[in-house]
């Protein structure tokens, strides 16, 4: 009887561990997702004041096409293309925005200060947005390596958390600029 009683002990044990091991893997799996829309909601308004700044006629001809080009790429790829899709708009930006003379373009017209503030925001919150869901995703793959969430499927049916990888680079004369 009393090697019954231990048995029924550790089974409990184990299925209350079982159960707390599912919970926290839940939990990972949903602050991967608010990570992810945070992360959307940056690249989108990232790719939206650039959209803007490309129609606005502030910057020379060439600038303004290949910005509104790379933001619209950006805003229209596809979920497998969409990290190339990004890193091409971080380039574009860089590349316009590295030369003083377009920074102070859109500073001189009107409502350009508020611009450059908008899009300097923006481009800061890109790396800081990615960093949290790449550091969710990061905890989520540890727990979901452990042969026990393995050997009992823990996890479900839920996708493999996948990393969001970026060149997410600011464009170093626009942070300049628009703090000046």
């Amino acid at each position: 009887m009393t090697t019954f009683i231990w048995i029924l002990a550790a089974l409990i044990v184990i299925g209350v561990y079982l159960s707390w091991t599912a919970g926290r893997l839940d939990r990972l799996h949903a602050r991967i997702d608010a990570a992810r829309a945070a992360l959307d909601a940056q690249l989108l308004r990232r790719a939206s004041v650039a959209q803007e700044l490309g129609t606005s006629g502030v910057l020379d001809p060439a600038a303004s096409i290949v910005l509104y080009q790379a933001a619209h790429e950006a805003r229209q790829a596809e979920e497998d293309q969409r990290e190339v899709a990004e890193s091409a708009l971080s380039q574009a930006l860089r590349a316009v925005f590295d030369e003083a003379e377009q920074t102070d373009a859109v500073r001189e017209a009107p409502g350009g200060e508020q611009t450059l503030a908008e899009l300097n925001a923006a481009v800061r919150r890109v790396p800081m947005a990615r960093r949290f869901h790449n550091d969710a995703v990061r905890a989520a793959r540890a727990v979901r390596r452990h042969r026990v969430v393995r050997w009992f499927r823990l996890a479900g049916h839920a996708p493999f958390p996948m990393a969001f990888e970026m060149d997410d680079e600011a464009p170093a004369a626009l942070g300049d600029r628009a703090a000046a």
